[in-house]
């Protein structure tokens, strides 16, 4: 087995790399958001119901679930180069077919396409910063992929509701396939094509099961945003069969002589912590971004355009924190010192939203998500660019797409979860478990409040990441020399920037 180098044959500037890899991260979450607003519209032209049509989103959602750890996995074995071209490919011919679908059932379905394409995007943009650029530099690029991320978040629901109203759904689509297929020659031109860390055959049934696993438990999460809720058969059935498909694939990582993601990521406290700060984070800030509008709406009275101008500070404060949080990365800071800063912030936004903010004016529910971006900024891109310190480089491709996908579950989860909440909460129409709250809106009070609780759990996984950094590198070095994962040993020349610090 060849042993894999370190650093890669090719180093690209940061500069020219971040011209190819920041317009492709934007792509995916535009692609997710923009939709959401058009859905009205698709629904009158294929006259279909509010749960048919829903699927335009859902079904994109679900590939990227499913694809997202596939193509973490695919990365250590495949080249980066051709890896991110077919991607690229699928997603912009999944929205050329979208752009002309004759009816739903061929939208949905190029929405999935283009979603098994567009979950490729952000996995190997991250492993790409981390392979081609300097080992200085890599938190800097990934700061740069996170600024992205905000900002076509930001972006998303204002590029659908101005150009979707002004030349239609189908131009949106339009737009996406002609950005897709105009980035290939620059990647073709920019991303090195350097040799795989992992060379030997990817297990075909766990990447199944792990995808699976994956595509089903959002299935269920999704389907218990619905009027049912968690009751209905069709999301704790999809939830039980996920935690199935789970179990199934855990024993599949036992067993098999090469597995699809090596079992020393399981164990490896570093990793784990900063999965779990991700995870709770991420749950944390969609299910703000998705509540807020609503309590402007039912509370304040806000028009649904009005109720999305306020969002937009959160999105920009992320576009422009991310990069200096990068920095921050790049000049040595612990990553789960600053981890727990933005974690700090994102609690006292929480606390803030349900202490002041609810049935307030909206002013200050902008200032809220304004201080939740700056937070989510801070943590998004230290926890990532610590798996560049964390992992060893053969796992590396594999470990981001376990990690993606727990950041994509979170904010499956987080909404449907406190979705339920707040609906139980109206329904009791009781006093306001916050004590300082005098407000009438008790029910949203109440939910932020447990938000600000959820940071918690996320406070202490981010004091895990920050101990990791002090432990000995030889004890991880002697645990994945060890592993049944043969791919897992370390090369004799690898120091301590190739393991748990």
């Amino acid at each position: 087995m060849n042993s894999p180098s370190p650093r890669p044959d090719g180093v690209v500037s940061l500069a020219r790399l971040l011209l190819v890899l920041v317009p492709a991260m934007l792509l995916v979450p535009v692609a997710s958001d923009m939709v959401s607003l058009v859905l009205p519209r698709i629904a009158g032209r294929f006259d279909a119901s509010t749960p048919q049509v829903a699927w335009v989103v859902t079904g994109f959602l679900l590939a990227c679930a499913i694809g997202i750890p596939i193509y973490g996995r695919m990365a250590d074995s495949y080249s980066l180069r051709r890896l991110f071209v077919i991607a690229l490919a699928v997603f912009g011919i999944g929205n050329l077919i979208s752009a002309l679908a004759p009816n739903l059932l061929l939208l949905v379905a190029a929405r999935i396409a283009s979603g098994a394409g567009g979950a490729a995007i952000p996995v190997l943009a991250i492993v790409a910063a981390t392979r081609l650029l300097p080992r200085g530099q890599a938190a800097i690029g990934v700061g740069f992929i996170a600024a992205a991320g905000g900002l076509g978040t930001a972006l998303g629901p204002a590029i659908g509701g101005g150009l979707g109203q002004a030349l239609g759904w189908r131009a949106l689509f339009w737009l996406l396939a002609v950005w897709a297929v105009g980035l290939i020659p620059a990647v073709l031109r920019v991303i090195t094509d350097t040799q795989p860390a992992d060379t030997r055959r990817i297990d075909l049934l766990g990447g199944i099961l792990l995808g699976a696993g994956a595509g089903l438990l959002l299935f269920g999460i999704t389907r218990a945003e619905g009027t049912h809720g968690f009751t209905a058969p069709s999301s704790w059935g999809a939830l039980l069969a996920g935690a199935a498909t789970a179990a199934l694939f855990a024993w599949r990582t036992r067993s098999a002589t090469d597995p699809f993601v090596p079992p020393s990521l399981f164990t490896h406290r570093g990793y784990l912590a900063a999965a779990s700060v991700i995870f709770l984070a991420m749950m944390v800030n969609l299910t703000t971004l998705v509540l807020v509008p609503l309590l402007l709406i039912d509370v304040n009275g806000l028009t649904l355009g009005q109720g999305a101008l306020v969002m937009i500070p959160g999105g920009l404060a992320l576009a422009a924190l991310a990069p200096l949080a990068g920095r921050i990365g790049a000049k040595g800071a612990n990553e789960g010192t600053v981890a727990l800063a933005g974690l700090s912030i994102i609690a006292a936004s929480m606390l803030f939203l349900s202490t002041f903010a609810v049935g307030a004016s909206a002013v200050w529910a902008g200032v809220a998500v304004f201080a939740l971006g700056a937070g989510f900024a801070l943590v998004v891109t230290l926890t990532t660019s610590a798996l560049g310190h964390l992992l060893p480089p053969d796992q590396f491709g594999a470990g981001v797409g376990i990690f993606q996908g727990a950041q994509f579950l979170g904010a499956g989860t987080g909404p449907a979860l406190f979705g339920v909440l707040l609906s139980v909460r109206q329904a009791g129409d009781t006093e306001p478990i916050n004590p300082l709250y005098t407000g009438n809106a008790s029910a949203y009070s109440d939910t932020f409040l447990i938000l600000t609780l959820i940071t918690v759990p996320a406070a202490v996984a981010a004091l895990r990441l920050r101990n990791a950094r002090a432990d000995h590198p030889t004890r991880l070095a002697a645990a994945l020399r060890t592993s049944r994962w043969p791919g897992s040993r370390l090369p004799e020349h690898a120091g301590a920037d190739s393991v748990d610090r």
